[in-house]
């Protein structure tokens, strides 16, 4: 099973420029490679056979005589080979002398493919040797005998996935073909091109890639002639990319004076997926179709290589630190809105000295420092129970008194106490209803000293645990604006401890990296003989990496389980074992289904990222849905 992987390739041979045969053989050998590494697709660049800079030559009748042999060359080589093969090369047929990608398959010319928007700028002159009418060939030429589909209209089916092709700076035109193509079904653009190297080129031409197979919720993959040939006017250096969606998987080195390609995985299920959901793409489909040619669907095991970031909703690179203000900023804006509406300045927050609450008082700081309120209007509430340890009760009171909010203290032993005995529950039996009794009389404290203060309680709870239903129905689930139901687990860590690194120092900074490194839990359970916490949430449920990184990928592409269990033993390779992966999944899916009724009555909160659980639309689920056929496909996991 493939899981909608199409593992492709971007090859930039070594040529001679008018040597057609000697490039041929280059291309086999890249050919035999690549098809050891079960590659699906190879895409060479724009006259590759011949070289892109020959100039007049491409005239000579003999050139062009090389070329057709050195392609029957080729063909030949690829019999009883599954893999595609598109080739660069010119093609004179009926008077026209047209620049063209050859598809190749097991020894047949499936397909021809014609550049339409020739390039007249930056030294080149291709009208001048090319013709851009495709119509005048009626849509089929003759090779070896053989009457080929010929035109920009070609679809290439590949199982249940369709690729097309454009070729050099068509992709630069303000309509690309690709456009098209892409509102017709294509779901992968490879690009035969020929690009010289100049100041600034490549990053442009990157970015170019990127935004486009955004902007056609698609893959592209492009190669583009190198070393060989000819530097009378520019220089070759030879680039290669392949791009999915707004992401850029692969690009190869530039200046390698040996051949060389490129190979990653291009994930054409998820792209299908982001198009179903996508309703601007869906209004802009077009009402006329392109012609269909099949190609032979590769049956080999899929041998992932591309990586995936362990940790999908935590900002990388270099926008590090703008996204983690623009987060902050998301959440603090939120509750500020919320704040000035109701015309209240007074927020109540349960602390635990915990990850979740203390992201919340920090919003809420930001909140209130923005629209000019006294910190004081800010009352921090503990409410130590059964569970709570000396290092989380010192935290929290240190942390409030650092920042200069209100503090309150109300503990909750003796009313939990009082319930048991009311609703005749054994204290020393630690099950369910012994944990949510705490949960909801801590909330029932917060809600009853909002009307005392007319005031509203900031909620803490996170997007992982609604996700996973780890949080007690009308207990801590409940609020009157929760400014972390966007922000899943893993983020919240992080966002504490990048505002203890940039943006606190002394005593704040010490506390906030104590309560990153503080183990999660609820603190429901009573600690051990040490007075330390004894219930960890990831001991029960799992690490949350695994969760949130199952989360993102269910959430955000629709992907099975099946293949969720396949992405998650690649990334984590070495650190969890697969059967420990496919446990964590079971969890996972299981509790995401039955809680399901937790998230359909949601206070209210900010969207954060692309993924979002609300019931106002972001996430419209049935309470009652059956997870059966989702947890029998885990069980036929190997």
């Amino acid at each position: 099973m493939n899981y909608g992987f199409v593992k492709v390739a971007a090859a930039i041979p070594k040529i001679k420029v008018g040597a057609c045969n000697a490039n041929a053989q280059q291309i086999i050998e890249i050919i035999r490679n690549v098809e050891k590494e079960g590659v699906e697709v190879v895409v060479f660049p724009e006259l590759v056979l011949t070289g892109s800079t020959c100039g007049d030559l491409f005239f000579q009748q003999s050139l062009q005589n090389n070329a057709l042999n050195a392609l029957r060359t080729i063909v030949s080589f690829t019999k009883d080979l599954e893999v595609v093969v598109l080739v660069g090369m010119p093609l004179a047929e009926r008077g026209r002398l047209f620049n063209v990608s050859v598809v190749i398959q097991d020894g047949l010319i499936l397909g021809v493919v014609p550049k339409v928007i020739l390039s007249n700028h930056n030294g080149k002159s291709e009208s001048k040797w090319f013709s851009s009418d495709e119509f005048s060939l009626d849509g089929e030429v003759t090779l070896f005998n053989e009457v080929i589909p010929f035109g920009k209209d070609l679809l290439f089916q590949l199982g249940k996935n369709y690729f097309a092709i454009e070729l050099g700076e068509e992709l630069l035109a303000p309509n690309p073909p690709s456009t098209s193509l892409a509102l017709q079904g294509a779901e992968l653009i490879f690009n035969l091109s020929a690009l010289s190297e100049s100041v600034g080129q490549y990053e442009c031409l990157e970015n170019q890639i990127r935004q486009h197979a955004g902007q056609i919720i698609g893959g592209y993959v492009l190669a583009s002639g190198g070393f060989g040939e000819s530097t009378t006017n520019a220089v070759f250096g030879g680039k290669g990319f392949i791009a999915e969606q707004g992401n850029l998987l692969k690009a190869s080195k530039r200046f390698q004076m040996s051949s060389h390609y490129i190979v990653s995985e291009l994930d054409l299920e998820l792209i299908q997926v982001e198009r179903m959901k996508n309703s601007l793409f869906q209004q802009s489909q077009e009402d006329h179709w392109a012609r269909t040619v099949v190609c032979k669907k590769r049956n080999s095991p899929l041998r992932l290589t591309r990586l995936y970031n362990p940790y999908p909703f935590v900002p990388q690179g270099e926008k590090l630190n703008v996204r983690c203000e623009e987060i902050l900023s998301i959440q603090a804006f939120g509750l500020a809105q919320r704040l000035q509406h109701i015309g209240t300045k007074q927020a109540l927050i349960g602390i635990s000295g915990g990850l979740d609450s203390t992201l919340a008082l920090l919003v809420a700081v930001r909140s209130f420092d923005a629209l000019g309120l006294s910190r004081k209007g800010i009352v921090g509430v503990t409410m130590p129970g059964f569970g709570t340890s000396a290092r989380t009760y010192e935290n929290a009171h240190r942390l409030m008194g650092e920042l200069g909010v209100s503090i309150k203290e109300i503990d909750i032993k003796e009313a939990c106490i009082q319930h048991f005995k009311d609703i005749n529950h054994d204290i020393s039996l630690l099950d369910a209803t012994y944990e949510n009794a705490q949960a909801r009389e801590r909330v029932q404290i917060l809600m009853d000293l909002a009307n005392q203060m007319n005031g509203i309680v900031v909620g803490t709870g996170d997007l992982s645990e609604l996700a996973l239903g780890w949080t007690t129905y009308n207990g801590d689930h409940m609020s009157m604006y929760n400014v972390n139901v966007g922000v899943p687990k893993t983020l919240v860590k992080h966002l504490v401890e990048w505002i203890a690194t940039n943006e606190s120092t002394g005593e704040i900074q010490k506390i906030l990296l104590d309560i990153v490194d503080t183990p999660i839990s609820p603190e429901l359970t009573p600690s051990d003989k040490k007075g330390e916490i004894a219930q960890k949430t990831e001991d029960l449920v799992g690490p949350y990496v695994l969760h949130d990184f199952f989360l993102f990928h269910f959430i955000r592409y629709g992907f099975s389980p099946a293949k969720l269990h396949l992405l998650a033993t690649h990334t984590f390779e070495g650190i969890y074992a697969k059967d420990e992966v496919k446990k964590r999944l079971k969890l996972f899916i299981r509790r995401f289904f039955t809680h399901q009724f937790k998230r359909s009555c949601l206070p209210d909160g900010p969207k954060i990222g692309s993924v979002s659980l609300s019931p106002r639309g972001d996430w419209i689920m049935p309470s009652d849905a059956t997870v059966d056929e989702w947890l029998e496909e885990v069980e036929r996991l190997k």
